[in-house]
């Protein structure tokens, strides 16, 4: 384990470990994964005021893409005019193009200390005791490509990862119609007919798109089930902020990014419009 996250793993997991006591007497050998869950729950809510802020990054980048496309469009063959078109107008939003990125990489650092506590066999030299709790009777560091065979459904093992690679995969799907309905909501589009066709169609990127969502449920077939229950909560938990940031009065504060602006500047921007003649005399006739 690395120097840089060697401390804070050490101090999640003499945290975790106090939490599973004080949890055993109430849970019993679930005390441990109540112990994750809770501790997970506690760490994302810290972090809800970058988790906002990515969402209203995101946001903003979906209202203004229309317009980053016309841009695009017009300026492609002048680049620096174009980079000076895209910086006017993100300062004219009260946003930048890494809105919804920077806040997303701030909060690395706090769930890869989680990722590397619930997947390390040892923490600070020591055995991770975490891992030897169970649940209901598959240890927390199994994997799922150990034991009896990773397709065997009649063992506990299998019967336990299947569940929760189910769960997850429920979540990521959750996940990505969510996405989609937001962005149509931001940008006022609506699905083309046969994208769904295209986008399905072997070998077309758009299939790529569809199944990144899915990449957890990868990543939790390589990792000690004490990590997948980790992914499983958290995702669930960024589910439920999506959720919440996406019901219609929240969603069009938050798509706002500031309120007003939005109102005072339309999505047709005149510096798209005001050195096109023909555009200038059709307004003007208007």
């Amino acid at each position: 384990m690395s120097s840089f996250l060697g401390v804070p793993v050490d101090a999640a997991y003499h945290l975790v470990s106090g939490l599973t006591g004080i949890l055993t007497p109430a849970l019993g050998g679930l005390a441990a994964v109540a112990a994750i869950v809770a501790f997970t729950m506690a760490v994302r809510l810290l972090l809800m005021p970058l988790s906002l802020r990515a969402l209203r990054g995101q946001a903003a980048q979906a209202r203004l893409a229309p317009q980053l496309v016309a841009l695009r469009q017009r300026y492609g063959k002048q680049p620096e005019r174009l980079q000076r078109e895209m910086a006017a107008l993100y300062k004219r939003e009260g946003t930048s193009m890494f809105a919804g990125f920077a806040p997303l990489l701030l909060q690395w650092p706090f769930l890869s200390v989680m990722y590397l506590l619930f997947r390390s066999p040892t923490v600070a030299g020591t055995a991770n005791t975490l891992l030897t709790h169970d649940l209901f009777g598959v240890p927390l560091g199994a994997h799922w490509l150990s034991g009896a065979g990773p397709l065997d459904l009649a063992s506990a093992q299998g019967v336990v990862f299947v569940g929760l690679f189910a769960l997850l995969a429920g979540l990521c799907w959750l996940s990505a119609r969510l996405g989609r309905l937001m962005t149509a909501q931001a940008t006022g589009a609506k699905p083309a007919p046969g994208a769904t066709a295209a986008a399905t169609a072997p070998g077309s990127p758009g299939l790529l798109v569809r199944a990144l969502p899915y990449l957890t449920v990868v990543i939790a077939a390589f990792a000690p089930l004490a990590a997948g229950i980790y992914l499983l909560t958290t995702l669930a938990w960024s589910l439920a902020e999506r959720m919440l940031y996406s019901r219609p009065k929240g969603w069009t504060a938050l798509s706002t990014d500031r309120g007003s602006r939005s109102r005072r500047f339309p999505p047709e921007r005149p510096n798209l419009t005001q050195s096109d003649p023909g555009r200038r005399r059709t307004a003007s006739v208007e």
